[in-house]
């Protein structure tokens, strides 16, 4: 089969190559599962890296979201067990943690939906308790990570306020129902939302990117208001000065989504219902930007590591014929 190969750390353009390799072999309580659709994550940049908190062995396959078919042919939602990722025709799983894939989403779709929106809705949900009425400004809201807050607080009732690098991703962010769009190219992000929240803040701030994002949510954040760190994609990860957590009586709350696969695997069970549900009446719908064959992974990969994406790009390796 086809798969895309680590052998050194690096840039994922640099380091990623497409090899001729050998099926993979299910360990106890693993999975075969074919590969019909990989999402393309941030962390898959910082695999190539060796910038993750998991550093599977040199060679590995990256991917860490697909939407994959079992021998019985069932669509399901997985995490590939490393070494073996998902930007290949074929990836292992943990057959325990398979989760159904919604019948109202196609392949690209049902891989985007596990990762973002679960971090998503236990970001807003369970760690900030959102609650409808509130504000709610997301960073980076055209992003794979940040539309998935947006549609997810949009369907919490929340005004939603998207902070965006360019006109292009403002556009897009006004398409995925932010109700107010700010361009930080342009414009000053601190007083654009003040004048926007009438100098109150955003009672939940949603921060994937950290660095000069999380100072402007310091300024931003309203009393009694929340700020989830999600993560640092700017590079740059903050120093918060608590005496102004004090002062100004807000919270910061961390979430490490993957922690509960371990602490209470559960939640992650009742959230996927959750987000099934939301997906059949269309209140969240993953923004797959693009599709594109598994040649293009590195690529892929690549840019999203850049910045210069809007939404997900799924990687559809075909019809995985080859052995």
């Amino acid at each position: 089969m086809q798969a895309w190969q680590v052998h050194e750390n690096g840039e994922p353009s640099e380091v990623m190559r497409l090899a001729e390799v050998e099926r993979p072999t299910p360990g106890d309580g693993q999975v075969l599962l074919r590969v019909r659709a990989a999402n393309v994550n941030f962390p898959d940049a910082l695999l190539c890296r060796g910038q993750y908190q998991v550093r599977p062995p040199l060679p590995f396959t990256p991917g860490v979201e697909i939407c994959g078919e079992t021998e019985d042919g069932r669509r399901v939602i997985a995490n590939p067990a490393l070494p073996h990722g998902g930007f290949a025709e074929y990836a292992l799983a943990d057959a325990r943690a398979l989760l159904p894939a919604p019948e109202s989403l196609d392949d690209a779709e049902v891989a985007a939906l596990h990762i973002g929106y679960q971090t998503g809705w236990f970001g807003l949900h369970r760690r900030a308790a959102l609650e409808a009425g509130e504000t709610l400004l997301v960073h980076a809201a055209a992003g794979g990570v940040g539309s998935a807050a947006v549609q997810l607080g949009k369907a919490a009732g929340a005004t939603v306020i998207g902070v965006v690098g360019g006109a292009d991703k403002a556009a897009v962010a006004r398409e995925l129902g932010c109700d107010v769009v700010v361009d930080r190219r342009s414009e000053d992000v601190v007083a654009a939302v003040k004048e926007a929240t009438g100098g109150r803040g955003a009672d939940v701030i949603y921060d994937p990117v950290g660095g000069a994002a999380y100072a402007q949510s310091a300024k931003l954040v309203a009393f009694e208001g929340r700020i989830v760190v999600v993560g640092f994609a700017s590079g740059t990860v903050p120093s918060p000065a608590l005496n102004h957590a004090l002062v100004k009586n807000y919270s910061i709350l961390g979430l490490h989504w993957g922690l509960y696969a371990t602490k209470n695997p559960k939640l992650i069970q009742h959230c996927h219902e959750q987000l099934t549900e939301l997906a059949a009446r269309g209140a969240i719908k993953p923004l797959v930007s693009e599709r594109v064959p598994l040649a293009q992974a590195a690529d892929a990969v690549q840019r999203v590591a850049d910045g210069v994406t809007t939404g997900r790009i799924a990687v559809v390796p075909g019809n995985g014929a080859a052995a």
